[in-house]
């Protein structure tokens, strides 16, 4: 702790496999896909559906998540980049002058899935539902997608959470570090890039080098150099916990699950909204920002939802189907 604000120097990975890196992001991305799992459960029981038809759309919603999260990341943020690495577009990997995969396969290294977009997510998951509901008629996108965003939102939190760990998705500077939340994130690539921390301390590992700037007294002028940021994914995550217990209460304590696209547009509407203001405190992260202007590429992407979730929540009753 340093006055109010907090240092904050997690290793991401929790361990290792052989190459493989398990890191706190990925396995809370397991935690969300199998809370999801079970509340999905417990609401397909209410509604006299069966385990397979379950585990089928459990199926399609985890490929569907995860490929469109990933798309939504390279086409949104970082096109410039992958038009060049097509390899690394739907592989764990990345190009690393030092790096090796499996002892023999020089000029890359093990990352994990990083790099995830939630609004390339919730497209994905529409194309996935689609699909899933072509297989099951009876079951029809809107009404899954009234259920489904139950889960979704305790999702949503599980992987801001996972953000956080990473030191990724850092908000904007602190100007007062007496402030309650600022945190000093050391492993921000921004403010201290690995090579740097490296070159700084002459440790052979990064997280020795990382360690090292906060504990060791002979670099204290480096760790002071460090801004104190918001951090905006606890800002999003914990707010994600409310609209998931808003859901949860909705769809349990009332007869708002008969109201065919309410639920759906509720979450979309709550959950957009959450992530244009958190935007205000939330570093750049990238995309067409800088050609459109006046707002960031997460509340660009944000406003089409926000209306779309509005559109389902107010249409005439007679029109939901």
């Amino acid at each position: 702790m340093h006055f109010l604000g907090i240092i904050w120097n997690p290793n991401e990975t929790l361990f290792t496999l052989g190459p493989l890196q398990i890191k706190y992001y990925n396995l809370l991305w397991i935690v969300a896909f199998a809370l999801g799992w079970f509340l999905m459960k417990r609401i397909f029981t209410n509604e006299k559906k069966t385990v397979e038809q379950l585990d089928s759309l459990f199926i399609h919603t985890v490929l569907a998540t995860m490929l469109g999260a990933r798309l939504g990341h390279v086409i949104f943020y970082d096109w410039p980049y992958y038009k060049n690495h097509l390899l690394e577009i739907l592989l764990p990997i990345r190009e690393s002058s030092d790096g090796t995969l499996f002892g023999f396969i020089n000029g890359y290294e093990f990352t994990g899935f990083t790099g995830l977009a939630s609004h390339g997510a919730i497209i994905g998951v529409l194309i996935g539902t689609y699909l899933y509901a072509r297989k099951y008629p009876d079951m029809k996108p809107l009404w899954l997608l009234d259920r489904m965003v139950i889960p979704f939102a305790i999702g949503a939190f599980c992987v801001r959470l996972g953000n956080f760990f990473n030191s990724e998705i850092n908000g904007s500077k602190v100007t007062d570090e007496s402030f309650i939340f600022a945190t000093k994130f050391i492993r921000d690539s921004d403010d201290m890039h690995p090579s740097k921390a490296l070159g700084i301390t002459k440790e052979k590992t990064v997280n020795a080098a990382y360690d090292a700037l906060e504990n060791n007294p002979q670099f204290s002028e480096y760790l002071s150099q460090i801004p104190y940021r918001h951090p905006a994914q606890l800002y999003e995550g914990v707010c994600y916990i409310f609209v998931f217990l808003i859901l949860y209460y909705l769809y349990w304590k009332t007869d708002k699950r008969n109201d065919t696209g309410f639920l759906f547009g509720l979450f979309l509407v709550l959950l957009w909204t959450i992530r244009f203001f958190v935007e205000y405190v939330k570093k750049s992260q990238g995309g067409f920002e800088e050609s459109l202007g006046l707002l960031s590429t997460g509340q660009w992407l944000s406003i089409p939802f926000i209306l779309i979730g509005l559109y389902f929540m107010f249409k005439p009753k007679g029109s939901r189907k």
